[in-house]
């Protein structure tokens, strides 16, 4: 008996193993396109650019100026240059107009201020590196240009050489003649070796006085002979934009008014354009000026979008009984792009090169402005536009709410956040409002939780892009931000294309917008997906925090209490919070009571397990001074990530709630240094935020788990092709069908690009530019099911031919 049962147990053992160990029927995802039920057009400017003087984007970017600091007027002593007195008693300094030895030493215009003044005795030597490097070629021609006058006997020529890192000359002239008062100069350079890291030098001997300002070396090839960086600019014009907003920005807004964009100081003569202190960190030279953009624009085919001020700045508002000027330079503006050759601002234009007008059509009005001071500015602005310009189409800001008086063609909207966020919010737009004002999504990046820009926040970019494309009957336009970024100064954490001195990559983001650029399609075909693996919420455990944002606040009486009713945590601030983490703020402790005082952006405090998931946060919180209120923070997993509830948000207009996947403001206030009772409830997929014991708003995520295959699909009617690009955001491959529903005329030809890479974290870099690009394959296919297996972390582009071809 025994024996038999073994045997029994035996056979049950190696049936069991035959059956795990025959293949398992997998799910079989179907993406099913709707071929003979096109929808809407998609819009012809769907995709674009937006270009801001960020990161040394233009000086020591796409604008070719290789000297910097040529002006001297970026501060009082020799920034960015460097004197040497090889033997004797010569010295250098930055001067204004002076009387010197009973001599009027003038500026060189009014403008440009400043001067480099020389007291030459003996042998002397000036040098610039440009912008960490100045890229010089074999074989290519530079010119050097400069003013000078000279006093006191100064009568020796100048020595001008470009010197590579290892003090090879690799070019050189001289400058003779100078005389008693200003004269410019301009000589060729031929390059005979090559150096990314070159510097130009001046030496002379002589005894006397020698003034020079406006020194510059640019190189004569530069893109469509429009004083452009080759390679930068090729790299921009390959994503195809179809708009091109400038010149920012925070760059519009400007921390103060004294220190934003005036586009009228950006025309003319280069000399006459006074740099100017970028709140990015730098001083622009503004060489990259208005006209230059609008030129750049239609070099690349692509429409100017012009964003102006609001006379709103970072720190001030205009008065608007003072607001005259404002107006009247965005009607001078728009005269200048478009006005005839028999108009102030249009015969200013014609004689700077253009005779033709740049046909300008779309105003935005201000920057990530809102409340009542923008909703004003708004009204009034935009009414003196209509009047005179009615063909002008007007972009408001949507930041905490969009202004209606009068109703603008489209509303720009600012997303930024983590590439879950992005995959969660593929389907933000499909049950939009049709009725309100277009989308221009003007400003999207994945920006956290993607190292330095890696696959998988292109992956993120990608998923959200394929929800813009659906959508494109109420999205009008889309831009990533920020486009370029030198190497060597960062001001932004996540860039689109990165360079410096003579090289450049895009992230794999970047080929991510390419990609859709160049198999956008123009008529939107129905999608449906069944049966694609669902992946989880990304924010459903996490710590909790306390922050302010360009305020100060007090808390106290802090407790966090889980769904069963366990307390997690409790703080009566006896004691330092050393034990929390920070990410800035001037945080200290008094009488029970926790204080962050800094007035500063993005200043908060975590505490927490990460693996926390329902619980109840309640305190005692009152604002001190400052914009905006009091944060409370949920959920958790890094410092980067921004799940909270504010109170008193958006200059304190306005309750905020950001729940990981989707975000929702409501009006609502706080009074300064009174103490409130607040509740945060976050359980499941919903958040309650309870102020006084008064529910004030809730957030319900209905979409708890989406699938892992965001898709779009069009027909391009001047080729015939049935497009798809399928987004697999899970990190394994899935098997899928792909029904073209109604397709009859199919060749059973086409091409699959796919972008996707080793692993989520890959990255470019300069040294390896095209780590992560993508890879073309022709396929082959006999009917109108194609199966396909789409790699984890994947953008596939399907271009799938038609016997009707090219549509003439």
């Amino acid at each position: 008996m025994r024996i038999k049962l073994i045997n029994i147990f035996v056979l049950l053992f190696v049936l069991t193993c035959v059956l795990y160990a025959r293949p398992r029927k997998t799910n079989l995802a179907k993406i099913t396109i709707d071929v003979n039920k096109p929808g809407h057009t998609i819009s012809p400017t769907l995709f674009g650019i937006f270009f801001e003087d960020i990161n040394h984007s233009t000086d020591g970017g796409i604008y070719p100026e290789l000297v910097r600091n040529r002006s001297f007027e970026d501060a009082d002593t020799l920034q960015n240059w460097k004197f040497t007195n090889q033997n004797g008693t010569s010295s250098a300094s930055i001067i204004y107009p002076e009387i010197y030895s009973n001599q009027w030493v003038p500026a060189l215009n009014a403008f440009n201020r400043k001067m480099l003044s020389i007291k030459a005795n003996g042998t002397f030597k000036l040098e610039n590196g440009g912008y960490w490097g100045m890229n010089i070629e074999k074989g290519c021609a530079y010119t050097f240009q400069l003013a000078a006058f000279c006093s006191n006997g100064f009568n020796s020529p100048l020595k001008i050489s470009v010197v590579s890192s290892k003090g090879i000359e690799l070019a050189s002239t001289e400058i003779k003649r100078i005389e008693d008062k200003w004269r410019y100069f301009s000589v060729n350079l031929l390059a005979s070796g090559s150096d990314s890291k070159s510097h130009l030098e001046i030496g002379s001997e002589g005894k006397g006085s020698l003034y020079m300002d406006m020194i510059s070396l640019m190189p004569d090839q530069t893109w469509k002979n429009h004083g452009l960086r080759v390679d930068l600019a090729e790299a921009v014009n390959a994503l195809h934009p179809k708009f091109f907003r400038f010149p920012g920005g925070c760059w519009v807004e400007g921390d103060d008014f004294k220190h934003m964009f005036h586009w009228k100081n950006t025309i003319g003569n280069i000399d006459t354009r006074t740099p100017l202190w970028n709140i990015w960190g730098y001083n622009a030279t503004n060489g990259l000026g208005y006209y230059e953009y609008l030129q750049m624009a239609e070099d690349m085919g692509a429409e100017p979008l012009f964003c102006i001020s609001a006379g709103i700045s970072h720190k001030e508002i205009i008065p608007m009984d003072q607001m005259g000027q404002w107006v009247q330079d965005a009607l001078d503006a728009i005269e200048y792009a478009n006005g005839s050759e028999n108009s102030v601002w249009g015969s200013i234009r014609v004689k700077a090169g253009h005779p033709k007008p740049f046909n300008l059509k779309y105003i935005e009005i201000g920057n990530e402005n809102g409340g009542e001071a923008y909703n004003e500015r708004w009204t009034l602005i935009a009414k003196a536009i209509q009047s005179k310009y009615p063909e002008i189409k007007l972009i408001a800001n949507d930041w905490g709410g969009y202004p209606k008086d009068p109703m603008p063609v489209m509303k720009d909207e600012h997303y930024y956040n983590v590439p879950d966020w992005f995959v969660w919010n593929a389907n933000k737009y499909d049950n939009y409002d049709r009725k309100g004002p277009k989308v221009f999504v003007g400003e999207y990046a994945v920006t956290g939780q993607t190292g330095n820009g890696n696959l998988r926040g292109a992956i993120g970019e990608a998923a959200w892009m394929t929800g813009l494309e659906r959508n494109s009957d109420v999205i009008e336009m889309a831009a990533y931000a920020p486009l370029l970024c030198n190497s060597n100064h960062k001001a932004w954490p996540i860039n689109l294309i990165n360079f410096d001195s003579n090289r450049w990559y895009g992230l794999p983001g970047y080929y991510v917008q390419k990609l859709f650029a160049e198999n956008q399609g123009t008529v939107s075909l129905p999608v449906n997906i069944a049966d694609a693996p669902d992946i989880k919420a990304p924010y459903s455990e996490g710590c909790i925090g306390l922050g302010t944002w360009s305020n100060s606040a007090e808390f106290k009486d802090l407790k966090v209490v889980s769904s069963n009713g366990n307390e997690l945590y409790q703080a009566d601030f006896t004691k330092n919070i050393d034990d929390w983490r920070k990410t800035g703020g001037e945080w200290s402790v008094k009488d029970g009571v926790l204080r962050q005082s800094a007035i500063a952006p993005n200043t908060t405090a975590f505490v927490g397990d990460k693996s926390w998931a329902d619980y109840t946060i309640t305190l005692k919180a009152r604002k001190i001074s400052g914009d905006n209120g009091i944060q409370i923070y949920f959920r958790n997993q890094n410092n980067d990530q921004r799940l909270r509830w504010e109170a008193g948000g958006n200059g304190n207009t306005a309750f905020m709630m950001d729940n990981g996947i989707s975000s929702k403001n409501v009006p609502g206030s706080i009074e300064v240094n009174r103490w409130y009772d607040i509740k945060v409830e976050v359980i499941g997929t919903t958040v309650k935020a309870y102020l006084d014991g008064n529910l004030v708003q809730e957030m319900t995520d209905d979409n708890a788990n989406t699938k892992s295959l965001c898709v779009s699909a069009a027909k391009d009617d001047h080729t015939g092709d049935i497009i798809l690009k399928v987004v697999n955001t899970s990190s394994i491959p899935v098997k899928t069908e792909v029904n073209l529903l109604g397709a009859e005329n199919l060749s059973g030809m086409g091409k699959a690009i796919v972008l996707t890479s080793a692993s989520p974290l890959d990255e470019n870099t300069l040294d390896e530019p095209t780590r992560v690009s993508p890879k073309t394959e022709s396929i082959k296919f006999s009917s109108a099911k194609i199966g396909r297996i789409f790699q984890g972390n994947s953008l596939t582009v399907l271009r799938l031919e038609t016997k009707s071809g090219k549509i003439n």
